[in-house]
């Protein structure tokens, strides 16, 4: 039994490896977010996470600066989302964005949108706490690719 219990681990591990880790400086904290660069990654996002610890969050790598929106279904904590641009400058913070559960109206699902080739989604309320806002910058932001 005990074989077959590592067996089901290790390939459950090998179906889904650990995401990225980068670290990110911002004004007055040091940040560790999970690396969300492919489309199914950013698609998944912070979904069905029921806990985030301070200073942790997610990076959301597009290939350029665009405009890009977000839909924050079935995310189950409150955020806040920092929307950076390709030279590390954060353009515009969307703070305390509304959790959601599976059983969220669509209609209700909270969207937020800016001009960006990164996005960090934080616990909502870290930001401010961190010294993020329109103008700081994000150091490590444009070492990651």
């Amino acid at each position: 039994m005990f074989d077959s219990l590592l067996l089901m681990l290790a390939l459950q591990s090998a179906a889904s490896p650990a995401p990225a880790i980068a670290t990110l400086c911002v004004p007055r904290a040091t940040l560790r977010v999970e690396i969300a660069d492919t489309e199914p990654a950013r698609e998944r996002g912070l979904m069905d996470r029921t806990v985030l610890a301070p200073h942790t969050g997610m990076l959301f790598v597009f290939d350029a600066d665009r405009q890009v929106e977000f839909w924050m279904k079935d995310t189950l904590v409150p955020l806040d989302m920092v929307f950076v641009g390709a030279d590390g400058v954060v353009r515009s913070v969307a703070a305390r964005v509304p959790s959601t559960t599976p059983a969220t109206a669509e209609s209700k699902i909270p969207r937020r949108d800016g001009t960006a080739k990164y996005v960090i989604e934080l616990p909502a309320g870290e930001a401010a706490a961190d010294g993020i806002r329109p103008g700081a910058i994000v150091r490590g932001i444009t070492a990651i690719e």
